[in-house]
C-alpha cells in the first residue's frame, strides 16, 4: 500500500515546469500550474442528479496541469498518461459530440483531448471570448487508479481554470461549477450531477462540504478537533482509505448510470402527479411526506430508487451532524448504511466491489466504507482510524486478493489500497 504524502511535491512540479518551458520554448520561471484534486463522496450517493443534499471532500492526489498562454490561437496539449498530441484552435467553435459529423471516437488522443475542446465549448457558450490558447502537459498522480474518484471533473475544471487564466478572465467557484457541467453534460453527454464539481471547486482542507444541488448553496462543515488549530499543526484523527478493483468501465458507456437517473425521474413524476404538482419531476420537489403517502403506486424497481433518495438524503442531514460533533463512528456508520444502500436499492456495483466494500466493513479501525463514484468500476472509500490505517490496508489488500486474484494481479502493488488525507480545492499556483 501507498503512503500519499503532501501533493504536489516540489520534484512533481519542477517535472512538469520542465517539460512545459522545452514544449513552448519558455523559460521555466513563467510556467503556470493548475492543481485539480480528486474527490469522495462519503454521504450522498447518487441523489446529486435528484436536487438533493450531498456532501464531499476532495483528497491529496488529482491533476496537474502545467501551462503557458501560447500567444495566438492555438491549443497544443501532451499527456503523462496517455499518447499522442492535442492540438486545436481556440477560435473554432466547439460542439456536442453528438452534433459532431464521424466524430473520431476510437483514437486514444480524441477521447482524452475531448476535455479541454468541453472546457473550450463550455466557456464559449458562456458568452465568453476566448482569443489565446495554451500549451500544456497534464498528468494524473502516478500509479494510482482514479476510477470512482471524479477525474473527468477534474481534468475539466483543470482546463477551464487554465483557458481562464491565459485569457485574464476571473470565474467564481459557482460559474465554474456550471461550466464544467456543461462539460459533462451538453459536451460529452453524461447525465450526472454537480456534485464532482462542487467538491473540487469548494473543498476547504480538513472540511466536509456539503452542497443543495437545488438550491446550489453550499456550506463547509469543520470537525471540532480542527477549529483551534492551524492546517500545520493539526493532527487529523482520520485517514481515507481507496481500495481499487481493477475494474475499468468509462462511465458514459455504461448505460446502467443513465438508466438510473432516468428511473430516479420516472418515479419523481408518479409521485408528482399522485401529489397534484406540476413541477420539474425530480425527486427533491417531492415532500417527504408526499413520498410516504404515495409511495405505493410505484413499481419495485421505481420503489427502490426512491427509497434510496429519501433515506441517502436523511443520512447526509445526520451525517453532517456526526462529523460537526467529531463522531466518526457514528459518521462511518452513515457511510456503511449509505453504501449498503447503494447495492440494495439504487442496485449498482458489482460482485469485486461489493466484496471489497464487504472486506473494508471487517478491517480493523474502519469506521465505514462504500462506493466510490458511480459504483460500476473503480474502487471503494473508507474511513479508518489514523493509528490502524497500514493494518487496514494491509488487511484489505490480503482479503481481496483472496477473493478475485485475477483482477487484482493487475493492479499494482504499492497503490492497490492507498492511504491518503483530505485535500484543498482547484487552484492555480
Amino acid at each position: 500500500m501507498g503512503v500519499l504524502s503532501s501533493w504536489p511535491s516540489d520534484s512533481e512540479l519542477d517535472g512538469i515546469r520542465n517539460t512545459v518551458a522545452e514544449m513552448a520554448r519558455v523559460d521555466v520561471n513563467v510556467v503556470k500550474i493548475v492543481v485539480s484534486p480528486y474527490r469522495i463522496c462519503p454521504l450522498g450517493a447518487h441523489i446529486d442528479h435528484q436536487g438533493g443534499t450531498v456532501s464531499a471532500m476532495t483528497i491529496n492526489k488529482g491533476i496537474i496541469l502545467g501551462f503557458v498562454p501560447s500567444g495566438d490561437s492555438q491549443v497544443l496539449l501532451r499527456s503523462g498518461q496517455f499518447g499522442g498530441e492535442v492540438s486545436f484552435r481556440v477560435d473554432q467553435i466547439q460542439l456536442p459530440k453528438h452534433m459532431q459529423e464521424n466524430y473520431p471516437s476510437d483514437t486514444e488522443e480524441c477521447k482524452w483531448g475531448s476535455y479541454a475542446k468541453g472546457a473550450l465549448y463550455a466557456l464559449q457558450r458562456g458568452g465568453n471570448h476566448i482569443k489565446q490558447g495554451i500549451t500544456g502537459f497534464i498528468c494524473g498522480t502516478e500509479g494510482l487508479d482514479s476510477s470512482g474518484l471524479s477525474s473527468s471533473a477534474a481534468v475539466g475544471i483543470a482546463y477551464l481554470l487554465a483557458l481562464e487564466s491565459a485569457n485574464n478572465l476571473s470565474m467564481s467557484p459557482t460559474e465554474n461549477i456550471e461550466y464544467d457541467r456543461l462539460i459533462e453534460n451538453e459536451y460529452l453527454g453524461l447525465k450526472n450531477g454537480i456534485l464532482d464539481q462542487s467538491a473540487i471547486l469548494l473543498s476547504s482542507y480538513g472540511c466536509l462540504t456539503c452542497m443543495d444541488c437545488k438550491t446550489k448553496k453550499h456550506k463547509l462543515i469543520h470537525p471540532p478537533e480542527l477549529e483551534m488549530e492551524t492546517k500545520a499543526e493539526a493532527k487529523i484523527p482520520y485517514k481515507i482509505l481507496l481500495a481499487f478493483s481493477g475494474l475499468k468501465q468509462a462511465l458514459t458507456t455504461n448505460p446502467g448510470y443513465n438508466r438510473r437517473v432516468t428511473e430516479c425521474r420516472e418515479a419523481a413524476n408518479i409521485l408528482l402527479k399522485a401529489a397534484g404538482k406540476d413541477v420539474e419531476p425530480i425527486l427533491s420537489n417531492v415532500k417527504p411526506e408526499e413520498y410516504v403517502a404515495h409511495k405505493s403506486r410505484l413499481e419495485p424497481d421505481l420503489a427502490r430508487r426512491a427509497e434510496h433518495y429519501f433515506s441517502e438524503n436523511m443520512r447526509v442531514i445526520k451525517g453532517l451532524e456526526a462529523w460537526g460533533c467529531g463522531n466518526f463512528e457514528e459518521f462511518g456508520k452513515l457511510i456503511s448504511a449509505s453504501g449498503l444502500s447503494s447495492i440494495k436499492n439504487y442496485e449498482c456495483g458489482c460482485e469485486p466491489l461489493i466484496q471489497l466494500y464487504e472486506i473494508l466493513l471487517k478491517a480493523p479501525g474502519v469506521y465505514g466504507a462504500r462506493f466510490s463514484g458511480a459504483g460500476f468500476r473503480g474502487c471503494c472509500v473508507a474511513f479508518v482510524n489514523a493509528d490502524y490505517a497500514h493494518e487496514a490496508a494491509t488487511f484489505v489488500k490480503n482479503e481481496y486478493f483472496k477473493l478475485q486474484p485475477d483482477l487484482a494481479s493487475h493492479l499494482r502493488q504499492d497503490t492497490a489500497v492507498v492511504i491518503c488525507d483530505a485535500g484543498d480545492c482547484a487552484r492555480v499556483i
